[in-house]
This record gives C-alpha cells, structure tokens and sequence, in this order.
C-alpha cells in the first residue's frame, strides 16, 4: 500500500522575498522583482536587467571563511534549507537521521564558480593553479551534500539536473521515495544562481530573454502580445515532504498533500516546446491519473508561463486539450511574471506559491499584461494584473527545461 505523502516545512530565497512570509505578501500584492543587474557592469550587453536577490548577504548565514569555499546556488540551498527545517518544527535530537533524505535540483549548480575561477585560472601564465575547492563548488550535487552534512540526514541524497524542471523532479522523487517506505521525510527543492556575465550572455544569444531594457520592471510578460523572452531570475526554495502518518505522531503542520506528478520528454528539439504541446499534455494527464483525480478537481494552474512567443502558446494548447471546457474554469497565472525565471529552482517556488495560494485563498496573478494575445482564447481566466480571491482544493504546477523535459505537480488540501 502506497503511503500518503504531506509538506510539513517550507523555505523561500527568490527576487520578491527572502523569506516565505515575504513572498507570500509580494505574491498577493503583485511585486515585479526586475531591475538594473549590480552583479557586474551590463551596459555592453542586449539585456540588461534580471530578477536578483534583494539584501542577500551569505555572511548573514554562514561564517565569511565558509561562505568563500561554497559557490552562491549551494548558498542559497543552505538558507532556504534552514527556514524549512525550522518550519517543520522536527526536534533533531530525537528523529531517525537514518530515514530522513535530502534530493535537490539545480539546472546549472556552480556557475558563478565555473565563470570565475576557471577564467582566472586561464588568465594565469604561470603553471596551472587551481583553487581545491573548484570542484566541490562546481558540482551540482554538492548543494544536497552541504544539507545532509549540516544536519546529520542520512537518508537519500542526490542531486536531479534537467533544466528548468530540476526542482520539480526533486519533488516527484521525493514523493515517490517516501509513498513505497524508502524514507520518512525528504528535504526536497532547487537553487540557482545564474545571473552571471555568462549566465546573461548565454541566454541572449539564444534570444531566450527579454531585451525591454527601457521598462524593464514590466518585461516579463506571459501571454501578453508584446512578450520577447523570459527574464532571468536568482534564488532557491525548499519544501519537507513527510509520510502522513508520521507527520500526524509528532503533530506537525501541514501546509498540504502532494498526491500526484506526471514526466515527461517532447523528443522535439533542444530548446523549443512541441508546438502543440504534447508532452506538456501527457505530463498533466499522468499527474492526474496518479493523483485519482479529473480536470474537474483541480481549481487553479500555476504554469511554467516564461513569456517566451513559442512557449506560452503551447502550454496554453496542452492545457486546453487535457481540461477541454472546464478550462474556462479554472485560474491560470505565471508567478514568473513577478520572480522572473530561476531556472532549475522554479518549479520548487511556483509550487511554494501554489500551497500559499492554497493556505489563504487567493490566486496569485500574471502581472504586466498590456495587450491581449489574438492566439489565446480570451475567455480564460489567466488572473491578469491582480490577485484574485478564490478557495482552492487543489492546484497543479507545470515546468518544462530545454531538453524537452516536462514536469506537472499536484497538491491538494489536507
């Protein structure tokens, strides 16, 4: 017998929140976290605005010598870490260590790291020298290794790599892990920090990002007519997924219950969605069949919603084939139009913003709308411009990374 999976804890790091209270309020308010890139000099470059982190200072959190030898994704997975594991109130003291796992994704892990070090190692024209901690902080799966070391989790630890669906297969194996008793509890989530010389320049050249350089606050668009690419964002978040049963023993909190997860390939092409949407379409209607459930039973949508021309359409198409008329129903919204997109770690904070959304009964909208989109059907609801009030029993959370890999999550109220 499959056993029932619940989230006890949670932990937010994003570009309109350092905290999970924080990004609830700028999710109902409706926050655009775009502005000028301090992290080097944008001037000689196409795009140049991202979605940063505001106040983050890794020395609030870790000691300045530590923090030197740990690339910022790992930075982040250890601050969002910390707030979810005091969040799920667990008493370390007395837990099985042995049955508690930590699965963390991270599309791109060190990127700062391979940026950086590896550059100044080129410049060097004596023999080669290289930091010894350049791998540990290069690799993607060192993030989970810092966690499990930090609080003694003994259980499942490795990292998932698969784009901007990294955190969301995080989840759907944790969940997996603990429903056939491999696990009692799974720290699960996703990190990046990419927004780097690299991290924009690459993006650009694939003419993946918005260039709206000149109103910037408002250039992450999803479904809007003017879209011109996705704005690049920084972060992390972190979600407890327990067994049910042990949640009730010890009288956790739960926030909500995870029940069902749909993967997916297109088997399309590197970086372009199927243009009708067909693994984003299988990927929804496995998440329900595992979760038991019809289109009916899902109330809202948090979509991967990027505000890219080619994606938006395609999701759009997929999500009508799966829910046919009751799409007309449902409430549909990009929260990217406000974090902007964090790649491997957006799936984990769209999910957060769902189980928020959940919790107090509101939507969170699709900000910088201006221009209805003649390719969408305008009766949808697609929660334009401000929150909107709404009890929610359960909503489904897609994201998608090049590569064709697709992700579609189901929570619902415990």
């Amino acid at each position: 017998m499959k056993r029932r999976v619940v989230v006890t804890g949670m932990g937010v790091l994003a570009p309109i929140g350092n905290n999970v209270m924080s990004y609830r309020e700028a999710l109902e308010k409706g926050i655009s976290g775009a502005g000028i890139i301090t992290r080097f000099d944008p001037s000689l470059f196409k795009t140049r605005f991202a979605c940063e982190l505001k106040g983050f200072n890794p020395e609030n959190f870790l000691e300045k010598k530590e923090a030197r030898k740990i690339d910022p994704f790992a930075q982040y997975a250890l601050v969002v870490a910390e707030e979810c594991v005091i969040d799920s109130g667990i008493d370390l003291s007395v837990v099985d260590k042995a049955r508690i796992g930590v699965i963390w994704g991270s599309g791109i892990g060190g990127f700062h790291t391979l940026e950086t070090d590896l550059s100044e190692a080129a410049l060097n024209t004596g023999p080669p020298r290289y930091s010894p901690f350049l791998i540990p902080k290069l690799i993607s799966d060192i993030a989970p290794g810092h966690i499990s070391i930090k609080y003694g989790f003994m259980g499942i630890n490795y990292g998932t790599v698969s784009a901007c669906a990294s955190s969301s297969h995080a989840i759907s194996n944790a969940f997996d892990y603990i429903r056939h008793g491999k696990a009692n509890l799974i720290l699960t989530g996703g990190s990046e920090a990419a927004v780097t010389r690299a991290g924009i320049g690459g993006f650009s050249s694939m003419k993946a990002l918005s260039e709206r350089n000149d109103d910037m606050m408002t250039a992450s668009r999803p479904y809007d007519k003017e879209r011109d690419g996705f704005v690049l964002g920084e972060g992390a978040g972190a979600i407890m997924l327990e067994e049910y049963e042990h949640a009730k023993k010890r009288g956790a909190k739960i926030y909500a219950e995870i029940c069902g997860s749909g993967l997916t390939a297109d088997a399309y092409h590197i970086t372009a969605p199927h243009p009708e949407g067909l693994g984003a379409k299988a990927a929804m209607e496995l998440a329900l069949e595992e979760a038991e459930m019809n289109p009916e039973d899902i109330d809202y949508i948090n979509t991967h919603g990027t505000s890219t021309p080619l994606g938006d359409i395609a999701e759009v198409k997929a999500i009508m084939q799966v829910f046919k008329e009751y799409s007309y129903k449902l409430n549909i919204s990009s929260t990217k139009s406000m974090t902007g997109h964090l790649l491997g770690a957006a799936g984990v904070i769209e999910c957060i913003a769902g189980i928020l959304a959940m919790q107090n009964n509101f939507i969170p909208p699709t900000i910088n709308h201006f221009t209805d989109d003649p390719e969408l059907d305008p009766k949808l609801n697609f929660t334009f411009n401000e929150a909107q009030s709404r009890s929610i029993r359960a909503f489904l959370n897609n994201t998608f990374g090049f590569g064709g890999h697709n992700s579609s999550v189901i929570f619902k109220k415990c």
